[in-house]
């Protein structure tokens, strides 16, 4: 027997580099930690600075309701889906002339909706989808919807088959503090605008504004313009990645987004 051999486990040769103990390891993790905290407060103090006054919505409002109002031109013909109790087709409706048409799977807000004189198909967004011809309407809306769908690419395609401009609108799974619960705490985020536990959270995909313009960008989708709820209020949002709005430093800062989407020429 190789004498350098004897007397060793049979199988197990010495690691060229011995490992590093558990605590050197935990020293580091903390190190870690505590550098990310200082380049998220960093941050926070950047967009306070920048954006005095800036009016946040509050808790549990549907702030891109109020941009999609405000974007929409009247006489537009619009399709909801997931219009909820009806409240932003109404007032399109009732204020812009718009002709709305609203989809919801929940059968009390689809009541609701319809009590505010807006016309609703209780019925499945995907299923309504597909009776559609090309280019029904000027604009289809999707509200903090799509990182819950089962085939999210799928609804998109036909969103924007259906409609000239999709409105799309997510949580950003990039934001800070989504980092931050999972590096500091190793726990699964829970915020204001995803206020789930990981056991009854309706969100099965899980993505960033970055891996959605990755994804618009390899599928032939432009966003045409873009607005965001970050740390200083709403603001509009350039996806021009050379442009500094673009950079690392404000996509953390990115809680929910909102694009205006139509296919590339």
């Amino acid at each position: 027997m190789d004498k350098e051999r004897e007397g060793k486990p049979k199988g197990q040769d010495a690691p060229k580099d011995a490992p590093r103990d558990m605590e050197t390891i935990r020293q580091g993790l903390r190190e870690e930690v505590d550098r990310l905290k200082d380049l998220y407060r960093e941050l926070r103090e950047s967009v306070a600075q920048g954006r005095e006054g800036a009016a946040r919505p509050a808790l549990g409002e549907r702030w891109q309701d109020q941009i999609i109002f405000d974007e929409i031109p009247e006489g537009s013909f619009v399709l909801d889906l997931g219009c909820g109790n009806g409240e932003l087709l109404s007032r399109l409706m009732a204020q812009k002339a718009v002709f709305g048409q609203g989809v919801e799977l929940d059968p009390e807000a689809a009541l609701n909706a319809m009590d505010k004189g807006v016309p609703v198909l209780n019925a499945d967004m995907a299923e309504v989808l597909r009776d559609y011809g090309d280019q029904s309407f000027d604009y289809v809306i999707l509200e903090s919807t799509l990182q819950t769908m089962k085939r999210p690419v799928a609804a998109l395609k036909q969103i924007l088959r259906v409609g000239k401009w999709g409105i799309v609108t997510f949580p950003s799974f990039g934001h800070w503090k989504v980092w931050l619960d999972l590096t500091a705490r190793g726990r699964m985020p829970v915020t204001s605008r995803l206020p789930y536990q990981w056991y009854d959270t309706p969100n099965i995909h899980l993505f960033t504004l970055d891996d959605f313009m990755d994804f618009c960008r390899g599928s032939g989708i432009v966003a045409e313009k873009a607005f965001c709820l970050s740390e200083g209020g709403i603001q509009s949002l350039s996806l021009d990645p050379s442009r500094k709005d673009f950079q690392e430093e404000t996509l953390f800062q990115v809680e929910e987004a909102i694009l205006f989407l139509t296919k590339a020429d």
